[in-house]
């Protein structure tokens, strides 16, 4: 735990002065809040044999926000003081106009702490996480002699937010968040490919810096690594595909998940849009966002609104039954907040975003479903991907594949892209394994310019009929 708690209302700036502020600031407004924050975090990384990293950063500030209707009046500063907050109230109160609003109800709290407030940064010496990537460079070059370059990236990050709400509620939250990353290449007969593997959550790094862990991380990053050295050419064409459990659940992070935020639905530009209540998948398919599992990476004890975090139901057994939504879009649809209301930090303003999204297992056995397969692919890792919220249109890259035929499982592919739509390919699932996992602790989600923790998972998955991007054959 920090030496130094971050107490904003006992130096520059007095709880009742930024109160009664605040108060003017949304006077005639629907809602808003102070929002302050202080952030430290540290990057550490080793590469090609030594040291290439060291950064520390730290940063504070506020946001203050009026909320009247559609429209939202932000300003921030890195200076907490009350002659900076009163000019941050003057510039969020033009978004009130002549008021007329009526201020929504704050958020109900509950004592519940999703994650312990260790602080990551403080909590391992320095010296221990040079040698930590030290080892691990060394550990990966000894496994092979094919490794010719090795990187390692330890990062961690201790942030503290305290928001004040016009009621006089005053919320606050301490997130850990540690990450441990491994990359490896590997060269033979001139041929190079990479793998790479991680893990992370809101905890401290003493588990992620422990040999068994970091090993096993080698070892899988290797492992991919050499998988793709004997890969041949992926095929294109449509075909069925099964997806691995785990982190491919980014697939249905992207071409699903931001098509079901609020923002996106009440705006009419979502391909989900006007179908609530409707079958947009096949049945069996439930798909969650949960933020409340205890020390992911994409859980919150309380969003950045001050709302704790849900556990959501999106599509329950293929039916379309509820979006995610922060404070703003969740009044202006007539429905209430579920704790999605987050921002990248105190110069961002907060809007409905996915935590930890998922979806549920069924009753199918994995190597069944590749015994389906007549000719397709098994995608077992993902790389990057786009998506297009309003048509759901997708393409991912697949660091991990294979070739199915007459259901085996041959040699691995490289260079293949699953391409479709996200509500066609949710229709498409024809079998849901009951292998369901979540990802390791990896993932970030970009939107609107602004980057956030998250995390995906999902089951195994037999999907008909998507597009494969590779080389034809």
């Amino acid at each position: 735990m920090s030496q130094d708690p971050f107490r904003p209302f006992e130096t520059n700036l007095d709880q009742d002065t930024a109160l009664s502020i605040l108060r003017e600031a949304v006077a005639g407004a629907d809602d808003g809040e102070l929002f302050l924050e202080r952030r430290r975090s540290e990057v550490t990384s080793f590469d090609d044999g030594r040291l290439r990293t060291a950064s520390y950063d730290a940063s504070e500030g506020f946001g203050l926000r009026a909320v009247r209707g559609e429209t939202a009046g932000y300003a921030h500063s890195t200076t907490i003081d009350e002659h900076a907050l009163r000019r941050a109230a003057e510039t969020a109160r033009l978004a009130v106009g002549a008021g007329g609003g009526t201020l929504a109800d704050g958020p109900k709290g509950t004592n519940t702490a999703l994650y312990a407030d260790v602080d990551p940064v403080e909590q391992t010496p320095f010296a221990v996480k040079v040698d930590t990537l030290r080892e691990i460079d060394a550990f990966a070059r000894d496994l092979d002699p094919r490794v010719v370059q090795v990187s390692a990236t330890l990062s961690a990050v201790y942030q503290e937010v305290v928001i004040l709400r016009p009621d006089g509620r005053l919320v606050s939250d301490i997130r850990p968040m540690a990450r441990l990353n491994v990359s490896v290449i590997v060269e033979e007969n001139g041929r190079r490919e990479s793998g790479g593997a991680g893990a992370g959550g809101r905890h401290g790094l003493d588990g992620l810096i422990s040999h068994t862990h970091w090993e096993g991380a080698v070892r899988e990053a290797l492992r991919i690594a050499t998988v793709n050295l004997g890969a041949e050419a992926a095929p294109a064409g449509v075909m069925d595909v099964v997806l691995g459990p785990g982190w491919p659940g980014i697939l249905l992070h992207e071409a699903v998940g931001h098509g079901l935020e609020g923002d996106f639905n009440r705006k009419g530009s979502s391909a989900f849009a006007g179908l609530m209540g409707q079958q947009v998948a096949a049945r069996g398919v439930t798909v969650l966002d949960d933020g409340t599992i205890p020390d992911r990476r994409g859980s919150l004890t309380i969003d950045d609104e001050g709302t704790p975090s849900g556990r959501n139901v999106l599509i329950e057994d293929g039916i379309l039954v509820g979006y995610m939504q922060d404070r703003q879009n969740a009044r202006l649809m007539g429905v209430e907040p579920t704790g999605n209301g987050r921002r990248e930090s105190f110069a961002h303003i907060p809007m409905p975003r996915m935590t930890n999204t998922y979806m549920l297992g069924g009753d199918a056995a994995p190597d069944d479903m590749i015994g389906e397969l007549r000719d397709g692919i098994h995608a077992v890792g993902f790389g990057g991907g786009q998506v297009d919220i309003t048509s759901g249109k997708f393409v991912f890259s697949c660091t991990e594949a294979y070739r199915v035929k007459d259901g085996k499982r041959g040699a691995p592919v490289k260079g293949a892209t699953l391409i479709g739509d996200g509500a066609t390919a949710l229709q498409q699932i024809r079998a849901i394994g009951n292998d369901m996992a979540l990802d390791p602790g990896i993932g970030n989600c970009g939107k609107a310019g602004q980057w956030v923790p998250v995390g995906v998972g999902q089951p195994s998955l037999l999907i008909g009929g998507l597009t494969i991007g590779g080389a034809q054959t």
